[in-house]
């Protein structure tokens, strides 16, 4: 028996009703809580990096998630193609390098310009995904609100990190596609949990060579463990399961949330307010998601009701 059919198995069956809320709401919601839970986890990392520095922090980041997935979910070594391991394999690498481009800008420029700036890779993959007009339509609403969020322009920030923010994005956008290939292929998060073990692995030698030492400190140890609750543990588990019933294309756009998310922590945990502009920019942001929101449910809801009962 393959991974995928293994999945199909263990599908609940629900009625017709709790299907359709399920299958167009249920995404939607695990998608917009792993929002929340990643912005304020990176909130928590960037107090800590001066105790571990970026890399320091990605290794603690990804150890923890994948002590974590691999303790829960207990995942099979066997049974698996060639093809199943080459996707889980890939998606623990996108991974890694999400992490790390993301933690190296978040070290050079601040919280929110970091997330705006990252959030471009999934408003292209949305347009180039998309098949439908409207979606572009939203995809355009939601960057010209991560562009006013920016102010208009990103020529003070660091260059640097701009860069390693953009690759970020690029990077998150590789992350969508290969988390929705990996969860069709795994049962429940076991790919999710092999991706995480691949990608602490890959960082452990950098995060040794930055931080040394200061990753054995115990307030360092649990402040990162934290971190990786917030920021990967339960965002990725929540997305991976979302990707399942959600077109790629409408993910990406909800992920145009993020600015929102990241500059609402930043001012909570990090002390960061908000200009009138910055308010206005989020508000367009939030326009464009919820339209995405409402052509999902809307295409959800029309197929139902055009699928002929038994």
């Amino acid at each position: 028996m393959t991974a995928t059919s293994s999945t199909a198995t263990q599908t609940p069956v629900t009625p017709a009703g709790g299907r359709r809320r399920l299958g167009s709401l249920g995404p939607v919601g695990l998608v917009l809580t792993g929002c929340v839970s990643v912005q304020f986890g990176g909130a928590l990392a960037v107090t800590l990096m001066p105790r571990a520095g970026a890399l320091g922090v990605v290794t603690l980041r990804l150890l923890a998630a994948a002590v974590v997935l691999l303790l829960v979910c207990r995942p099979r070594l066997r049974g698996h193609s060639r093809a199943d391991w080459g996707t889980v394999i890939a998606f623990g690498i996108t991974m890694g390098a999400m992490n790390g481009l993301f933690y190296e800008a978040v070290a050079r420029i601040p919280l929110g310009p970091a997330v705006t700036l990252e959030v471009l890779g999934p408003l292209a993959l949305s347009v180039l995904a998309s098949r439908r007009a409207i979606n572009a339509l939203w995809a355009g609403l939601a960057l010209l609100g991560v562009f006013l969020l920016g102010g208009g322009g990103f020529g003070n920030l660091d260059p640097i990190g701009v860069g390693f923010a953009l690759g970020a994005g690029a990077m998150w956008a590789l992350y969508i596609l290969f988390s929705a290939r990996t969860g069709r292929r795994f049962p429940q998060a076991d790919g999710l949990a092999l991706a995480m073990a691949i990608a602490a692995l890959l960082f452990l030698p950098l995060g040794m060579a930055s931080a040394g030492t200061r990753l054995l400190n115990p307030t360092t140890v649990a402040l990162g463990s934290a971190v990786a609750l917030l920021s990967s543990v339960l965002p990725y588990t929540l997305e991976l399961l979302a990707l399942r019933r959600l077109p790629a294309s409408t993910f990406a756009i909800l992920m145009s949330l993020e600015p929102a998310i990241a500059a609402t922590a930043g001012f909570l945990i990090l002390g960061q307010s908000l200009s009138p502009a910055e308010a206005g920019a989020i508000a367009l942001v939030i326009a464009a998601s919820i339209g995405a929101v409402r052509t999902q449910v809307g295409r959800g809801r029309a197929r139902v009701e055009a699928t002929p009962e038994a």
